[in-house]
């Protein structure tokens, strides 16, 4: 994937500036009290603290890994959409009797109709109001099923129905055009599942407590004899471990209309142009530059 804008790093301490306030003021006010203090004399072996070191190094492993998977799943699954919505349109084209008066008319609905179910999900998805053509079009067609993807998937069935029963299509034809409409339907219910599946709760509160833990005892094992070491130890350490946790946050819900989400709308774009290039439509879009790709 080509990225081509950078998630500020304002933007990215924003996220974790609580942790960054709160482990800052403890490293500073341990790191005064243990040099010059009564917490002195206080002193855990670095072994111990190393131990929780390593719990936070695998746990942390495995949520990154798991929330990798998530994000990747997403972007394979629209890859996939991308696919079957360029197959379903050169099927229409390849199928559907040219002989038949409303060939044309046909044609382009079937691909008016896809370009809309890509903005829809997407837009689904991310639980934004749908744009003025998905819109629209659900006002034209007099939608009102709570899952708008799935009743413009509907459509297409029906229309494909119409057009065996008219004899636009044959029987084998419409086998493969119906093949391919699951696709789709499987693909969006892949989506569904991502979005709806949570993260369990539970395992991000114990790595933040393990995280806590380990940034507790730190300054104890460590050498006294520098005050400023010992502060910048005692709060880059942890923080790192709390940064490496909000990224896999980040990237473990791609459709939450984040920076690092899936881009969506910007497929939705691609697979727009591809299809009314495929039907020669004069209203083929001009891509914009998109603003959906990022990097850390």
């Amino acid at each position: 994937m080509l990225l081509n804008k950078r998630i500020s790093i304002f933007h990215f301490l924003n996220t974790i500036k609580y942790d960054v306030l709160f482990l800052g003021s403890y490293a500073i006010l341990v790191g005064y009290m243990d040099q010059y203090g009564f917490l002195a004399k206080i002193s855990i072996p670095i072994s111990l603290t190393g131990v929780f070191g390593t719990a936070v190094a695998l746990l942390l492993g495995f949520r990154t890994n798991q929330a990798y998977e998530r994000w990747w799943e997403a972007r394979i699954i629209w890859g996939a959409i991308v696919n079957d919505s360029r197959t379903l349109i050169r099927q229409t084209i390849s199928f559907y009797d040219r002989l038949d008066e409303q060939y044309l008319y046909n044609v382009q609905e079937m691909a008016n109709r896809q370009i809309v179910w890509c903005y829809a999900l997407g837009e689904s998805l991310r639980n934004l109001p749908f744009s003025p053509n998905v819109a629209g079009y659900i006002k034209f067609e007099d939608i009102s099923d709570q899952n708008v993807p799935n009743a413009i998937l509907l459509k297409h069935s029906q229309a494909l129905t119409d057009a065996r029963s008219e004899k636009t299509v044959n029987e084998f034809q419409q086998i493969q055009l119906d093949s391919t409409i699951a696709r789709l339907c499987d693909s969006m219910g892949k989506c569904e599942r991502i979005k709806n599946t949570i993260f369990p709760k539970a395992h991000s509160l114990l790595i933040h407590l393990i995280i806590y833990v380990f940034a507790t005892m730190l300054p104890f094992g460590l050498d006294d004899k520098n005050v400023a070491v010992e502060i910048a130890i005692t709060f880059f350490i942890p923080i790192i471990f709390v940064a490496i946790e909000k990224t896999s946050i980040l990237m473990q819900d791609p459709f939450e209309n984040q920076p690092m989400d899936t881009p969506v709308t910007d497929l939705a774009t691609t697979i727009e142009i591809n299809l009314k290039q495929m039907i020669n439509s004069e209203e083929v879009p001009k891509r914009e530059k998109s603003n959906e790709y990022y990097i850390l």
